[in-house]
């Protein structure tokens, strides 16, 4: 059974997400939370392996809550589910280590479908979303918009100082996939060592403030 939180400020729309996801047999939501607040204290005691969340909250935007959650629970995966479909959002979130991006405009099946990619390891993006996308020129994406979810995760943790063998332990993967992602991923950023990740993800505000 993979457990899912919902964080939504909308008990309606919280609902109907619930209902939805609910009726996979293998998906539970563990948790409904209408805040930034109550989305961390959730997280930090259920440790769900995924979040379902919307950007816009009562106590501020999701997208710090986002790299918040990644630094306190780094095994839980988080679904943006969102209103707001301009590729800043999007970007931004994905950037800050969201695994997937649903809009709330999108078909019900998608936010399975997305849940389901995520918990996969995969980046899922709905179809309005990918379609903008495809629509544009390749060379206006940034780099890291080409990284998929578990190359996302290994190059935050490369960047962050982990060694790989690090990573591996982290993530729960073995040691020789992590050197396979980091090759492909640093191919993806054109980075030649762990100092240009480091560099890439500190440009881009990805990295905690140690200050």
């Amino acid at each position: 059974m993979h457990s899912i939180v919902l964080v939504d400020d909308h008990a309606i729309v919280r609902e109907g997400f619930k209902r939805l996801i609910e009726m996979e047999p293998d998906l539970e939501v563990v948790a409904e939370c209408r805040n930034a607040d109550d989305a961390v204290e959730a997280i930090s005691q259920r440790r769900p392996d995924l979040v379902a969340l919307d950007l816009s909250l009562p106590d501020g935007s999701g997208l710090p809550l986002i790299e918040h959650l990644r630094s306190v629970a780094t095994g839980t995966r988080i679904v943006v589910l969102s209103m707001h479909d301009g590729e800043p959002y999007v970007s931004e979130a994905l950037r800050r280590g969201a695994s997937g991006y649903v809009t709330k405009g999108a078909a019900p099946e998608e936010l399975v479908a997305g849940l389901r990619a995520v918990m996969r390891g995969e980046q899922f993006l709905s179809s309005d979303l990918r379609q903008r996308r495809a629509e544009r020129p390749n060379d206006t994406l940034d780099p890291i918009d080409r990284l998929t979810a578990r190359e996302h995760e290994v190059f935050l943790l490369l960047a962050a100082g982990r060694a790989p063998k690090q990573v591996a332990a982290e993530l729960g993967i073995g040691q020789k996939t992590v050197y396979i992602h980091r090759a492909s991923l640093m191919g993806k950023l054109g980075a030649g060592s762990e100092l240009d990740l480091y560099r890439i993800a500190s440009e881009r505000g990805l990295l905690p403030n140690r200050g």
